[in-house]
């Protein structure tokens, strides 16, 4: 599947001039759009599990636990940590029940680069990065598992 990713020169939409909670709006719905992808394409499940499936990907914990592990290990560009950085350090005026003020900062961040990649209509690196997401969720249910077995 290709996104149909914007292209425009409209500086109105330039995602270096755009606030980070406006890119964070965005990258919301597009880090959403891969996850529920994802989920569908390994199998075809009930819409409840689906659902259910999707959530525990897209909080703010899960999100602030990638962030953090994409930004530990080197694996965001210069340019690219910088966005995730001006989204976590964005002032909202609103926290979520179910998120400590800390990964919900985190989890803005990687929305923020998630809106600011797909603006800038770098689907490619958007998959790459989405792809390490998705082997960082893999390996912390394994360690989870093992945990568990013990």
């Amino acid at each position: 599947m290709t996104l149909s990713l914007n292209s425009s020169t409209d500086r109105s939409s330039d995602p270096k001039l755009l606030s980070p909670l406006t890119l964070a709006f965005l990258g919301d719905t597009v880090f959403d759009l891969f996850v529920r992808e994802m989920l569908v394409r390994e199998a075809n499940r009930p819409s409840n599990k689906l659902h259910k499936l999707a959530v525990e990907r897209v909080c703010a914990a899960s999100q602030a636990y990638a962030a953090r592990e994409l930004t530990e290990s080197g694996f965001l560009t210069d340019e690219e940590t910088a966005v995730l950085r001006r989204g976590r350090n964005a002032h909202t005026n609103h926290l979520p029940k179910n998120a400590t003020e800390c990964d919900y900062h985190l989890a803005t961040g990687l929305e923020a680069l998630f809106g600011y990649l797909y603006l800038s209509g770098d689907e490619t690196r958007l998959r790459v990065i989405f792809d390490e997401i998705c082997r960082i969720f893999d390996r912390k249910e394994k360690e989870t598992l093992c945990k568990h077995e013990q």
